[in-house]
């Protein structure tokens, strides 16, 4: 009973250290203007509008959404970046799931 109880504080004791490749990795935020190169997505712009703040675009797999390729509407995170675009551009883009809501943050076209 005696060698339980050392177990378990052992164990609990062990978990609450941090993990060495926890301890050794840097913290890397992306700028709030850029996001990861694993978080862009490949993609074509069908429609932008402006208005609404919305984009639609066709996109590859969206790895990080685990999202297969297809073609959908997003909101713009910010109109702006809409102002760049137009139908047909090739684009890579950011995207994040905001409560249920798809999101692009960052478009950059290809030239």
């Amino acid at each position: 009973m005696l060698l339980r109880i050392f177990l378990v504080v052992g164990c609990m004791a062990l978990a609450s250290l941090p993990s060495a490749a926890h301890a050794q990795t840097p913290a890397v935020q992306p700028s709030k203007d850029s996001e990861p190169s694993d978080m862009l997505t490949d993609g074509e712009v069908k429609k932008v509008d402006q208005a609404l703040g919305k984009v639609t675009i066709k996109h590859a797999e969206i790895k990080h959404l685990d999202m297969p390729g297809m073609t959908m509407v997003f909101t713009a995170k910010d109109k702006a970046v809409l102002a760049k675009v137009q139908a047909g551009d090739k684009i890579r883009f950011g995207v994040i799931n905001s409560s249920g809501k798809y999101v692009v943050t960052v478009i950059q076209v290809i030239p």
